[in-house]
């Protein structure tokens, strides 16, 4: 005598789940999804079923859990139905940032050894202009002419205007650039 096949007694219970997930759900278009979706897991998991035990039970578990689980990621989600959120999320692409970072390592490749030093410690590393001054044992004034003088060297070298903006992903190639840095006296 054979031993039945497992996935033939699914159907029985078909309209027991529909009622169940339907209380659940209140809703019949979510409970038909719920059902849709727990009998996907059912028979990719029909292998760990065991014989001679309640198929039934089993289906309902697997119902019940999915159902949770839905519910916990629906939580978690914003509903979106207009699109309005979607819209306003966007990313910058990734190789924009590359290209602009790479003509930006060029022009700072020609800038001298002094000017490369003061925009490291300055704009990239954060230290105050009296910090680099102290680091390069220089006055505080020469910290500041460096680095103006290779913000201006780079917006040269990179081609760009007062009323250009350079985008970067970069953040620290933009403190780099940034004019603004505030100086600590």
């Amino acid at each position: 005598m054979s031993i039945p096949d497992p996935r033939e007694e699914i159907v029985e219970y078909l309209p027991q789940m529909r009622a169940f997930a339907r209380s659940l759900t209140r809703n019949p278009a979510h409970a038909d999804d719920l059902v849709q979706d727990a009998l996907l897991k059912a028979w990719g998991s029909i292998d760990k079923f065991r014989a001679g035990t309640n198929m039934r039970a089993w289906l309902f578990t697997i119902l019940r859990n999915t159902f949770y689980s839905n519910h916990r990621k629906a939580a978690r989600e914003v509903e979106d139905t207009d699109g309005d959120l979607t819209a306003s999320l966007s990313e910058k692409p990734a190789h924009d940032g590359r290209l602009a970072f790479r003509d930006f390592a060029e022009a700072f490749a020609e800038l001298s050894d002094e000017q490369r030093e003061v925009l490291i410690l300055v704009g990239a590393s954060g230290f105050s202009y009296h910090e680099a001054a102290e680091m390069c044992d220089v006055a505080v004034g020469t910290v500041k002419s460096r680095a103006n003088r290779g913000r201006a060297r780079l917006t040269e070298l990179m081609g760009l205007n007062d009323e250009d903006s350079l985008e970067l992903t970069d953040q620290t190639t933009l403190a780099v650039m940034s004019a603004t840095k505030v100086a600590a006296a």
